[in-house]
């Protein structure tokens, strides 16, 4: 592993005072992009000599091709982003177990972060506009809500605190390698996010210092629930607590399906909003079809109305996306954000609000 870089301090302080001046942009589709450049199987393996084939294991590649996602953040930063994640949405335990690469897990994350450090300051350092690092932390292809198994309701393959080890793991070689923030995205099992908040918590408290938490959901239906049922403001209750510094959707569907379930979280929500849809529906090859200038003529609709304070590109996303958005917005007023009274808010499913 590399020597150990540090994030400069103060991200949520920075992040905040940046988000009142302008709608913030982060990057957009990370798989996407590695999948255009036709990658082979040599690429991602390299010389690691693993027991398995690597083709398609994207977050490998800070080891074995870290060129491809350097050129990828250059590309995001060069279309005007201000917050870079780490090509880490599948870097923990349980997905590099399925590519009998999971003794990789920390340096993976570590040399990932510490890569998108290193291009964001450069871009930094060229006009002086700070530039952040979210380390993203995707949601394994474990439950801890669900059971499995139809005939076993009660049966879980994973528990809390094994599943609160395997996120604190990826959470403190990301912070390691200069991550700004913990971005726990595409967030189906509100449980599950709960393991995150708890692991980044403990990261943070480890190392001393705030270390801001952010958190993207993923609806699974029009409805606007995610897969463990809890709809939109139902999922805000149950994570306020945690003090994320932004707080949003992603993947989901495309913005025009979104909008809805993005003016609910806008209207609730005291902190920033950060929405990165995907790039439209799929078409019937599993591949996105929406045009740049759709994509961002939706999302600054959102911006038009003051609904959002960061926005960017979730699947099928491409730099140009990124590059049209920045355009759709430019000079529009940042959300403001609200002061909901004081109540108490629960949440089962459904949220609740106890009268005054």
């Amino acid at each position: 592993m590399a020597s150990t870089t540090s994030a400069p301090t103060g991200a949520r302080a920075a992040l905040l005072a940046a988000a009142r001046d302008r709608i913030l942009l982060i990057d957009g589709a990370f798989g996407t992009e590695i999948q255009n450049r036709r990658l082979t199987e040599a690429d991602y393996a390299g010389a690691l000599g693993l027991a398995r084939d690597q083709k398609g294991n994207n977050d490998i590649l800070a080891l074995t091709r870290p060129d491809v996602p350097e050129a990828i953040h250059r590309a995001y930063f060069e279309a005007g982003v201000d917050i870079a994640e780490t090509n880490t949405f599948s870097a923990n335990r349980i997905s590099q177990a399925d590519y009998a690469a999971e003794h990789l897990v920390r340096e993976i994350n570590h040399e990932s972060a510490a890569l998108a450090r290193r291009v964001a300051d450069e871009f930094a350092d060229r006009d002086g506009r700070r530039r952040f690092v979210a380390g993203a932390i995707g949601p394994t292809n474990k439950t801890l809500s669900l059971s499995p198994d139809v005939n076993d309701p009660g049966y879980r393959e994973i528990d809390f605190d094994q599943l609160k080890a395997v996120y604190r793991e990826q959470a403190d070689a990301l912070i390691a390698g200069g991550a700004d923030f913990i971005l726990i995205e595409t967030i189906f099992d509100t449980l599950n996010a709960k393991a995150g908040v708890m692991a980044a918590g403990e990261a943070a408290d480890a190392l001393g210092r705030d270390v801001p938490i952010m958190l993207s959901m993923t609806l699974t239906d029009l409805s606007g629930r995610n897969l463990s049922g809890h709809t939109v403001e139902a999922f805000w209750h149950a994570v306020r607590h945690a003090r994320p510094v932004t707080i949003g959707l992603n993947c989901s569907f495309g913005a025009e399906q979104l909008r809805p379930h993005v003016r609910t979280l806008a209207a609730l929500a005291d902190t920033l909003i950060m929405v990165y849809p995907n790039a439209g529906l799929p078409n019937e090859l599993g591949e996105y079809d929406e045009a740049p200038a759709t994509t961002a003529g939706l999302v600054g609709e959102w911006a038009q109305d003051g609904l959002v304070n960061v926005l960017g590109g979730c699947c099928g996303s491409t730099p140009a996306h990124i590059r049209a958005i920045a355009a759709a917005v430019k000079g529009l007023p940042p959300r403001a954000l609200p002061t909901p009274p004081v109540r108490t808010r629960l949440a089962g499913l459904e949220p609740f609000t106890m009268a005054a």
